[in-house]
Order: C-alpha cells, then sequence, then structure tokens
C-alpha cells in the first residue's frame, strides 16, 4: 500500500515558512482585538521577507505590551517599564540601527503615563513602526478609561467618561512623524497592506489600530468596541501595497489613485474614496482628523506620508557600521584627548 509524504510546507522569498515567525501561545482573553494584530503583524513579516533575527521588539507595561511574547520569538525582545518604551526604543536603534525596531503600546502605556516620551520620539522621526493597541480602557487594571476614551462613552459600570481625548495621530502628524494611520483589529485586509508599508517604510510609522477590549470595553456605550466600529468605521481609501521584490499592476480609475514610492522602490498605492484627499499633505491630515471628530466619525486609513524626510539617524550623521559593533579604539576617547580636555576646563 503507498504511503503519501507531506508535502513541505511554503516558504518566503528567504526560505522560511510562517510558523518560523510565530509566538508563544497567547494569554489575552478569548477575542481580545490585540490578538488579531499580532496575527497581521506575523503575516506581513513572512510575506515581507523579513528576517526575524533582524527585529528589535519592545513593549512597556499592559495587556498590550504582552503582545510581542505571541509573535516572531526568534526575534530580540525588551519589555520596559510602564511609558517608557520610547527610550529603550530610541537606545537599541542608536546603537544598532541595522536593525528593524518594532515597539507595541497600549493607549495608557503612550497617552497618559508615556506621553511625554512619546511626544519626542514622534518628533525625532527614529526609523521605528510604533503600534498602539487602543482600546480606550487600562485592561490590566480592571478597566478604567484612558487618555483616549472619547468624550461622553461609557464604562460597564455606567460610569460616562467627561474629559476629551487624545488623538495620538493628529499629535503624531504635526509633531513629525513620517508615516501615520489608524486601522481596526477587525479590518483585516486595511491592517494588513498597512503594516507591510510600514515595514517598507524609513522613519517613524504611527498606527494607531483601534483593538476592543472584550472583557471591559466591549458593550453597548463604548465607542472602542467592535460593534461601534464596524457601525462608524469610515475608511478613507483603500490601501494596496505592492513590494519592490514583487511586480504586480493594479488599475484604478484615472485620477482616482495615489501612489507613493517608498524609500527601498515599494509603492503605496491609495484609492481615494474622497476625492479630494491628498495623503502627502500634512496640513489637510489634520484638519481631515479634526473634521472627523467633530462628525462623530471613526476615520481609518492612511493619514499622512513622507518617505523623503530625513531620520534621526541621517539627522545625527551616524557612520555606516552600528556603534554596538565599533571596537574600543575608536568609540572611547584616548589618554590624550581626556587630558586635553581636563586641562581646557581648568
Amino acid at each position: 500500500m503507498a504511503t503519501t509524504s507531506t508535502p513541505p510546507p511554503k516558504t518566503n522569498r528567504i526560505g522560511l515558512a510562517v510558523i518560523d515567525y510565530r509566538g508563544g501561545k497567547t494569554t489575552l482573553c478569548a477575542g481580545c482585538g490585540h490578538n488579531a494584530i499580532s496575527e497581521r503583524i506575523i503575516d506581513a513579516m513572512y510575506e515581507m521577507g523579513v528576517q526575524p533575527e533582524r527585529v528589535v521588539k519592545l513593549s512597556g507595561i499592559g495587556c498590550s505590551s504582552k503582545s510581542p511574547a505571541y509573535f516572531m520569538n526568534r526575534s530580540h525582545s525588551f519589555n520596559a517599564v510602564h511609558g517608557r518604551m520610547a527610550s529603550l526604543a530610541t537606545g537599541a536603534v542608536l546603537a544598532n540601527h541595522k536593525l528593524m525596531a518594532l515597539g507595541v503600546s497600549g493607549d495608557g502605556d503612550t497617552a497618559s503615563i508615556g506621553v511625554g516620551q512619546f511626544v519626542h520620539l514622534m518628533r525625532r522621526n527614529l526609523p521605528i513602526i510604533y503600534i498602539i493597541e487602543d482600546n480606550g480602557v487600562y485592561g490590566l487594571t480592571k478597566g478604567q478609561f484612558s487618555a483616549t476614551a472619547d468624550l461622553g462613552s461609557k464604562l460597564k459600570s455606567g460610569v460616562i467618561n467627561d474629559l476629551p481625548p487624545i488623538d495620538t495621530c493628529a499629535l503624531a502628524i504635526e509633531l513629525g512623524a513620517t508615516f501615520v494611520g489608524r486601522s481596526f483589529s477587525g479590518d483585516k485586509k486595511q491592517l494588513h497592506s498597512m503594516l507591510k508599508a510600514a515595514i517598507a517604510h524609513n522613519g517613524t510609522v504611527m498606527l494607531d489600530v483601534v483593538s476592543p477590549c472584550v472583557t471591559f470595553n466591549d458593550h453597548e456605550g463604548s465607542t472602542k468596541s467592535y460593534k461601534y466600529m464596524k457601525d462608524h468605521e469610515e475608511p478613507l481609501q483603500d490601501i494596496n501595497f505592492i513590494p519592490a521584490f514583487e511586480e504586480i499592476d493594479v488599475e484604478y480609475d484615472p485620477g482616482a489613485t495615489i501612489e507613493v514610492t517608498m524609500h527601498d522602490g515599494s509603492r503605496l498605492r491609495l484609492h481615494k474614496l474622497e476625492e479630494d484627499y491628498d495623503p502627502t499633505d500634512r496640513l489637510r491630515a489634520i484638519g481631515r482628523l479634526h473634521e472627523a471628530k467633530d462628525k462623530g466619525e471613526m476615520l481609518t486609513g492612511v493619514f499622512y506620508v513622507n518617505p523623503k524626510a530625513p531620520t534621526f539617524i541621517d539627522m545625527l550623521n551616524m557612520t555606516d557600521h552600528p556603534l554596538a559593533t565599533l571596537p574600543e579604539s575608536l568609540v572611547r576617547p584616548s589618554r590624550a584627548a581626556l587630558e586635553q580636555a581636563m586641562e581646557e576646563l581648568r
């Protein structure tokens, strides 16, 4: 009797299977939006052919900051203290800018205790993909409102939020981030395309991903629930991404598509659902976010992209070789240089 052999797993352009991009089994609540984001990260990294060992994953404290354990277990990883992921990310990238930095934070971790660090990270245009898993509450500490909770939204206990939210997307664009967008963990196609474009971008990518908390913020009255997002999501565009190694031509009606060429030759194609929207117009991006707030829309899509701005690495005129790999003779001042400096201070 003949036996059938198991076919080898499908591999990507660098010879890795999707299992090489997975992590440990999740301990988050069943149905948590964070798990869907982890799956999209796995898919995007696999399809883009990113070497897992070239990635450094960083996070702070909170349910969201557990997420890096659930994808790419062959990558470098560091779990920081609450709100301080941005500092660690900056240090890691400056020490070795050949690594791809992927930071995962929560809305509390970013917009409350970590907002000062978030501000300075955005203004530097550090090469990093910064993902906010945004559920509007502190899921790890029993569901209190976070600083991104919408005015008038309601907790399960019936408490009404009477404070206006921080819009992390508008803040990031204003401060200098060069790829800013918002998506929904339940919108697989949109988030997948945005993550692939984020991987190709050289600069600060800030993605605010609305990720419902099924335990504390998925009820009637929440503005970050699955039902609310499905009823109120207003996409700006249909998003397609064509990597530089994958020449695929996608046709759209004339005048209805904006194509942005990334630094590596990849192409981000945005099929406009709004005729007058240009994602390379920084002021228009900020204005459109304010208009959406006034209309009660939950706007998603790529709000702003600028692949030509210099990064923090460029502005510091850093050597091509990672600082962490340079010998002591190059990074440590000589005895003569120290003595000269001391003499000048006398």
